[in-house]
């Protein structure tokens, strides 16, 4: 039994952190990096790069909306196809340039906050996603959301999915995560998130608010590391899913 533990870091900007990304770094498998638009700047992103390569860890690149202020999590309505193409080849780029400066090669995509939610939910925008991202590598994965319309357009246009869950966060009914407008979206207890991922993760299934199963395939899951609690949450998650007898390792693009 294998699955990868996943994180979003480099979000800070300039002298300002976000998280404890050092820490994280010691923990995760993969780094989802940002890449300037909604948090991080290139020497953020170059220090994290090296951070992962030093620790053997995979990074892809975090692209979302250009909103620094809302840090990617505001919705933002009228983008069309051929500029979110550009969005992401233009953020997926940058971190592919950083990743040859520091030798580590970029293994995968996946999209930040309300860019995430906005393509889950559909096709023609996940489509263009993830056309923006088999410009810039055709053999990079995509870091998909089960059941979603992103999982849906890796498999259209030919890209490795990654299937991801994950572990601080509660589900609808769509495969989406629940809004984080709602009290019950985020989870803060790492032992009630463990209970829940490893359940997930050997029943291949989602339950979601209403009590619905889902069933889905999962390859990765993820703990935000902007949270308070990030570190001893993705702390506990390692340590359950290793005695629960899991291989925590990378899902690296091509092979395992």
């Amino acid at each position: 039994m294998q699955i990868d533990l996943n994180a979003d870091l480099g979000e800070g900007f300039g002298p300002w952190s976000m998280g404890d990304d050092s820490a994280m770094l010691a923990i995760v498998t993969t780094a989802n990096i940002a890449c300037g638009l909604h948090a991080g700047d290139p020497a953020i992103m170059r220090r994290t790069v090296a951070a992962a390569r030093e620790r053997g860890v995979a990074v892809g690149a975090h692209p979302g909306y250009a909103d620094l202020a809302g840090f990617g999590r505001r919705p933002l309505a009228g983008v069309t196809d051929r500029e979110m193409e550009t969005l992401v080849a233009y953020q997926a780029g940058a971190l592919a340039g950083i990743c040859a400066l520091e030798g580590h090669s970029m293994t995968h995509v996946k999209t930040h906050g309300a860019l995430g939610n906005a393509c889950a939910d559909d096709d023609a925008l996940a489509l263009a996603v993830a056309r923006g991202i088999r410009a810039v590598d055709p053999g990079l994965a995509f870091i998909v959301m089960p059941g979603t319309a992103t999982e849906r357009a890796a498999e259209r246009l030919g890209l490795r999915p990654i299937r991801e869950v994950y572990a601080d966060r509660t589900y609808a009914d769509s495969f989406n995560l629940t809004p984080r407008s709602r009290p019950d979206a985020v989870l803060h207890d790492p032992q009630e998130a463990l209970a829940r991922v490893v359940a997930m993760v050997r029943e291949q299934r989602i339950l979601s608010t209403t009590g619905k199963a889902l069933s889905v395939e999962i390859d990765s899951v993820c703990v935000h590391g902007d949270s308070p609690n990030a570190v001893a949450m993705a702390q506990a998650l390692r340590d359950g899913l290793e005695a629960e007898g899991f291989a925590v390792r990378p899902c690296r693009s091509g092979v395992d």
